[in-house]
């Protein structure tokens, strides 16, 4: 089955994994490859403003596919040298290109995100749960280490000790503890979650798309550089803002007191 559902409206795509049965594993062939043409997509439509990844059925990912490390197939199978060009070349890729895009992404979690599945959720500008979201970085309990980038993000959103009681633990916490550690930034109700996640990238697809992918851009470079170089790329990006019709049209809305209306021009 393929792995993604993709439905473009109004500015916003989902992506949405689908192998609900399984509660949505990764790491089969062609998995990454089905998230660099979905996100490749998404950074070549000016017209798309905003990402929505959730999972399908109860889960939003169990993570890598253990019944596969079990038979050893697949990116699990092999020599040393050839499970690691598989991590690469195909779990990597999904990875990579989420964190590639240059749109804003919100984690709709919808139910377990465990293993490479928090890692991909974390992925998110912004992540929003469901009262039956679960999150865990169970790699050690398998006896094998972080393989998908996650103790490079997870301290970064909710800091070094609680990530570290996370991996060395294996401990699985859920959606309120998540929103007390600052891992998500709401929790929905009921089943609220996609009607939340999509008004919360209605109010970001209503933003003038160059702008807010340069907004992204200075967010993500904020992390590696100086400020002195942070000031300097936004004097820059700024000066070119300054001449589109978008920049204009939100001085005329502000100045008449009405919404905007933004174009990509």
């Amino acid at each position: 089955m393929p792995l993604l559902q993709i439905d473009t409206a109004n500015h916003v795509t989902t992506l949405t994994l689908n192998r609900p049965d399984t509660m949505n594993p990764l790491g089969a062939a062609g998995d990454g490859d089905a998230f660099v043409e979905a996100c490749d997509a998404v950074n070549a439509d000016m017209d798309v403003r905003c990402v929505i990844l959730t999972g399908a059925g109860r889960a939003f990912s169990a993570g890598g596919d253990v019944k596969a490390m079990k038979q050893k197939t697949g990116n699990f199978g092999g020599t040393a040298p050839a499970i690691a060009d598989g991590y690469r070349n195909n779990i990597h890729k999904i990875l990579r290109a989420l964190y590639g895009l240059r749109v804003p992404l919100i984690s709709a979690v919808n139910g377990p995100a465990i293993g490479l599945g928090c890692d991909l959720a974390c992925l998110g500008d912004m992540r929003i749960a469901s009262e039956k979201a679960k999150f865990g970085v169970t790699f050690l309990k398998l006896g094998i280490i972080p393989g998908d980038g996650g103790t490079w993000i997870l301290p970064r959103i909710i800091g070094e000790a609680r990530a570290a009681e996370l991996f060395y633990t294996g401990d699985v916490i859920d959606a309120a503890t998540a929103l007390d550690w600052g891992l998500v930034s709401r929790v929905a109700q009921g089943d609220t979650l996609m009607d939340e996640a999509q008004a919360l990238a209605a109010k970001i697809a209503a933003m003038p798309p160059h702008a807010l992918r340069q907004a992204k851009n200075l967010m993500r470079q904020g992390r590696h550089t100086s400020y002195d170089t942070a000031l300097e790329m936004a004097a820059n990006a700024q000066a070119l803002m300054h001449s589109t019709a978008d920049h204009m049209e939100g001085v005329d809305a502000l100045l008449e007191k009405r919404a905007p209306v933004f174009k990509g021009e």
